[in-house]
C-alpha cells in the first residue's frame, strides 16, 4: 500500500488535515468541541466497521446514520459553516499575500482614529461607564447597524464618551465603527452561546464575544461594574487589558 503512496496522496492527506484543523478551531470558538470530537470518533468507527472489517449488518446501519447525518451536520453547524465560507472569501486572506508580494507605502495608514477610540475607552474605564464597540473588518455588519441608530459621524473620543454616558438613550447598545466613521450606535449584537464564558461576565461581554464569532470585527468591552477593558476577536476574549494593549490589538493585522 505504501509503495503506491505518491506526492499527490501526501498533498491530499495534508489538505484534509488542514481542513479538519481549521474546522476544529471554528467549533472550539463556538464551544462545540466535544460534539465535533464525537463526530470524528463516530466517523472512525464507521470506516473501521464498513471498510476495514466489512461488517455488513452493522455497516449498513451506520451507513444510514451517515446519510442522514449530513443534513443534521448542516443544521448543527450552520453558523460555523457560514463563518468558514465567509473567511474563505474574506479580502484579508488575499490582501495579506498581496502585501507580501507587492509591498506599498499606502499600507501605512493613519491610526489617529484608533488612538481616539483608545482614549475614549480609557476615560470610560476610569468612570466605570459600560461600553461595547465593534470595529468592522472585512465582513459587513449592515444587518446589525439597522438594529440601532445610524450616526455616520467622524470618530472622536468626546463623541464616544457622550454616546455611552449613562443618561444617553444609546448607552445600553453597541457602537459599530466602519473605517474612520461611527456608523451606528445602540445596536443589538448576537449573544455568544459558548458555555466556557466565565459566569461573572455579563451581556456586554457575551455580545462582544458573539459578534466576534459571527464576523471578523474587533470588539472592545468596558465593564460597568469594575471599569476593566476587554477585547474580543475571532471568538477569543482577552480580559482586563491595558490601554497600551488595546492600541496594539486594534492596529495589529490578523
Amino acid at each position: 500500500m505504501l509503495a503506491h503512496f505518491g506526492i499527490k496522496d501526501f498533498i491530499d492527506v495534508v489538505l484534509v488535515a488542514l481542513l479538519l484543523f481549521y474546522l476544529f478551531r471554528l467549533v472550539k470558538i463556538s464551544g462545540l468541541r466535544p460534539l465535533f470530537i464525537g463526530i470524528l470518533v463516530f466517523m472512525v468507527i464507521w470506516i473501521l466497521v464498513s471498510r476495514v472489517f466489512n461488517m455488513v449488518l452493522l455497516g449498513s446501519i451506520l451507513d444510514q446514520f451517515v446519510s442522514v447525518g449530513l443534513f443534521l451536520l448542516v443544521i448543527l453547524f450552520q453558523d460555523e459553516i457560514r463563518r468558514f465560507l465567509m473567511s474563505l472569501g474574506s479580502k484579508k486572506r488575499w490582501n495579506y499575500i498581496t502585501k507580501l508580494i507587492f509591498p506599498s507605502e499606502r499600507d501605512k495608514k493613519d491610526q489617529s482614529h484608533l488612538t481616539a477610540i483608545v482614549l475614549a475607552c480609557m476615560n470610560l474605564s476610569k468612570t466605570n461607564t459600560g461600553a461595547l464597540i465593534a470595529v468592522q473588518g472585512d465582513i459587513q455588519m449592515g444587518l446589525y447597524e439597522q438594529t440601532g441608530e445610524i450616526v455616520n459621524a467622524d470618530i472622536s473620543s468626546r463623541l464616544i464618551e457622550n454616546i455611552f454616558f449613562k443618561n444617553s438613550p444609546l448607552h445600553d447598545g453597541a457602537m459599530i465603527i466602519v473605517g474612520k466613521k461611527i456608523k451606528a450606535a445602540g445596536c443589538i449584537l448576537p449573544i455568544s452561546q459558548n458555555p466556557n464564558i466565565p459566569n461573572h461576565l455579563g451581556l456586554r461581554h457575551r455580545a462582544g464575544l458573539g459578534i466576534s464569532q459571527e464576523t471578523d470585527a474587533k470588539v472592545i468591552i468596558v465593564s460597568e461594574e469594575r471599569g476593566r477593558i476587554s477585547f474580543a476577536s475571532q471568538g477569543r476574549l482577552k480580559l482586563n487589558i491595558t490601554p497600551e494593549d488595546l492600541q496594539r490589538l486594534l492596529i495589529a493585522e490578523d
